[in-house]
């Protein structure tokens, strides 16, 4: 009787280290695929869930700050990569990406779905997967109420008739605000930016370091604010047609879109050198810019998908707008003049 006791326990014993091993073998089969990115990432759980369950794969984004100091992280960990792919550089910091040599060329198969002009690195090692454009944006009821003409060029903010009316954002510490920056510098050139600033600044232009408090805190449109035009998205309108509590027929704001008015601001997507899982963070690229999630890219980050076979939502079909004729500056200029720019900048404006 105790023989077989002690034979039932070696058993279970046995049993119970089988299993464990069994169990440690099948959670090693799941791979774990890290993304960087920068905090606005968003994207629709279900789709990151399908291809998980497709691939025997785990995705775990990794929000590190805003696009700039999320490239720093990355760049400071070349010798020991943090992630496998990192998306949300966009073409103000491209070629600080591409100098940084952090990134593996990859010729996706979905880059064919993708208009030219959204690709700025012809190695492949940065693909774009969304673009918007950065303008001025205005509170209808605003003007309307006062019989004032809405602003439709960058030149009519300097006029009498629209002082102390405009707010932007700080470029040295905003996205939005460097973005503006530069459309100024395209539009203007090097030789005129800062005398355009100087009157702008003598219009009684607001600066905020940030789009939130320009927009939500300042901006009459969005909150007690009193300034009527703020800095912000070709694509804020239909947000705000499809964040209001109440069903609008009408956006409450307009975006101004004319030709050299807008910065145009593309986002990209690279596999991380060092990587040890190439073919998913391969296939994961592919699937970012394949037609499913690109049509979910709108109403969860309220920017365009460069996909041309995406179809846009219904809001964005009736209330957003892209400019005919946006600003672009090569990255490469970008990048050899931007601490300049932005330290002229400041001192034209802020001292």
């Amino acid at each position: 009787m105790k023989r077989s006791i002690i034979q039932l326990l070696i058993l279970i014993f046995f049993a119970a280290v089988l299993t464990g091993c069994s169990k440690g073998e099948k959670s090693q089969d799941v791979k774990i695929l890290n993304v960087m990115t920068h905090d606005s990432f968003s994207i629709s759980e279900n789709l990151v869930t399908a291809f998980e369950k497709e691939h025997g794969v785990n995705i775990r984004f990794l929000k590190s700050g805003d696009a700039g100091a999320a490239l720093n992280q990355a760049i400071l960990s070349r010798e020991n990569p943090m992630a496998d792919i990192f998306y949300g550089i966009d073409n103000t910091f491209m070629s600080r990406a591409l100098k940084a040599d952090i990134f593996e060329p990859y010729n996706s198969p979905m880059l064919k779905n993708i208009d030219e002009s959204l690709k700025l690195d012809p190695q492949n090692r940065l693909l774009p997967v969304d673009y918007g454009d950065v303008c001025l944006n205005f509170d209808k009821a605003w003007f309307k109420e006062r019989g004032v003409r809405p602003p439709e060029s960058l030149e009519d903010l300097i006029k009498p008739e629209y002082q102390g009316l405009t707010v932007v954002e700080n470029p040295a510490t905003s996205s939005p605000g460097l973005a503006f920056l530069l459309a100024t510098i395209g539009h203007f050139g090097e030789d005129g930016y800062l005398d355009y600033w100087k009157n702008l600044r003598n219009n009684g232009v607001l600066i905020t370091d940030g789009w939130e408090d320009a927009y939500w805190g300042q901006f009459s449109a969005a909150s007690k604010g009193v300034r009527p035009i703020v800095v912000s998205y070709a694509s804020s309108p239909p947000a705000e047609v499809h964040f209001s509590e109440k069903p609008l027929d009408e956006a409450p704001t307009a975006a101004v879109v004319g030709p050299g008015t807008t910065f145009r601001q593309i986002e990209f997507v690279g596999i991380i050198k060092g990587t040890k899982h190439m073919d998913l963070a391969q296939k994961l690229v592919d699937f970012m810019l394949d037609k499913t999630f690109q049509e979910d890219i709108p109403l969860q980050m309220f920017v365009f998908p460069v996909n041309r076979q995406a179809q846009l939502p219904p809001v964005f079909v009736k209330h957003a707008t892209l400019s005919d004729e946006p600003i672009l500056i090569s990255p490469d200029l970008i990048a050899r003049n931007r601490e300049a720019w932005i330290e002229s900048w400041t001192i034209t404006v802020l001292r």
